[in-house]
């Protein structure tokens, strides 16, 4: 393969928007093909994590909505069925606006990633599938996210009084007897309801922003609307 250039071809290959008439026509060097990965990449994520930083843009999306654990899920659901929920209502809100206020912060690593994609990694991106820029770029980033998200969303939790929320709900459910009671411990894996809460919901809310960078990186491979740039235009016909 020559390494100086790729042919517009390569990109349209995978997109199936451009004619191999008109793929012939074009030329871009490696700079220019890396640039619109990069540009195609940065949009996606800037759009996602603006879309999840808003308010509720976490909490008010079913797709991506962060729940309580499993292990209170079923009493909050209980709860809610008899007018009683409203604690359990307001914990999972905390939750969510925990990582709606972290969404500016991944932004910024997100746009570090990005600006350290090279050559060999757009080749990657171009033949790959229609999330593949999505892929890597959660490659990339999934342990520097995680180490961001998790203690954001402790203190953001902890701030709030949402820990305080679970000290009596964890304590009952610890001195609960008979099987119920041995069946809800054992889900713990040995973590505090404190603890499982957090890594949980860091987890969820990583997941909901790749969701939507993934939806976004979809819309520019195939809605030529999307493509806002020239370098955009250029690479994706």
């Amino acid at each position: 393969m020559d390494r100086r250039f790729f042919t517009l071809g390569l990109a349209s290959a995978l997109l199936m928007t451009t004619s191999p008439a008109r793929a012939g026509q074009f030329r871009l060097s490696e700079s220019q093909a890396r640039d619109g990965i990069r540009a195609a990449l940065g949009q996606a994520a800037r759009l996602a994590t603006i879309r999840l930083g808003r308010t509720d843009g976490f909490f008010g999306d079913p797709q991506v909505r962060i729940p309580l654990p499993s292990r209170i899920r079923d009493l909050q659901s209980m709860l809610r069925r008899v007018g009683l929920s409203s604690q359990l209502d307001d914990l999972e809100r905390q939750i969510n606006r925990s990582a709606e206020a972290a969404m500016p912060a991944v932004q910024t690593i997100f746009v570090d990633a990005v600006r350290s994609i090279t050559l060999d990694d757009a080749i990657g991106i171009v033949r790959g599938g229609d999330r593949s820029a999505t892929d890597y770029l959660e490659g990339r980033t999934s342990d520097q996210l995680y180490a961001l998200i998790r203690p954001r969303m402790a203190n953001t939790l902890e701030a709030s009084g949402a820990y305080r929320t679970l000290q009596p709900i964890e304590e009952r459910m610890n001195s609960q007897g008979g099987f119920l009671g041995r069946l809800m411990r054992g889900s713990s894996g040995g973590q505090s309801l404190r603890d499982q809460l957090t890594d949980d919901a860091s987890r969820r809310a990583m997941s909901g922003v790749f969701h939507y960078v993934g939806e976004e990186e979809q819309a520019i491979r195939r809605d030529p609307v999307n493509r806002t740039t020239d370098i955009l235009r250029r690479v994706f016909g």
